[in-house]
């Protein structure tokens, strides 16, 4: 059964798609970039900061959805900027014990918002 995943703590969708989606116990989330959803405003003041961000995002929607960042199977990581890798990589890896996701990390032309990440993820119970 699908069931949409909406929560106040995370960025609304600024088109038409769904903060996340939970099917059969997978949850599927949609890229997260870096906007407060307490003001509804960028934080582009640096990459730690944006990446940061965008990970507190995630965990709000795993939040809403009864998990958090140990039920996350795999990550899809978009910079437009490959040399913020190490950066963006430290941040994100310090949100999770061990047992880490699968993941790949891409650069792109152009994220939404010109921002300087996007972050997805699945996770499941």
């Amino acid at each position: 059964m699908k069931k949409i995943i909406f929560t106040e703590n995370a960025p609304k969708p600024i088109g038409p798609y769904s903060q996340a989606i939970l099917l059969n116990d997978v949850l599927y989330a949609s890229g997260q970039i870096a906007i407060n959803p307490e003001n509804d405003q960028l934080v582009l003041d640096n990459i730690i900061e944006e990446t940061i961000q965008v990970m507190k995002n995630i965990g709000a929607l795993l939040t809403a959805a009864g998990m958090d960042y140990t039920h996350i199977i795999k990550t899809s990581i978009f910079l437009k900027d490959m040399n913020n890798f190490g950066q963006v990589n430290n941040i994100y890896g310090s949100f999770f014990k061990g047992d880490f996701p699968a993941r790949e990390t891409v650069q792109v032309a152009r994220l939404p918002k010109d921002v300087n990440v996007e972050i997805s993820v699945i996770a499941s119970f």
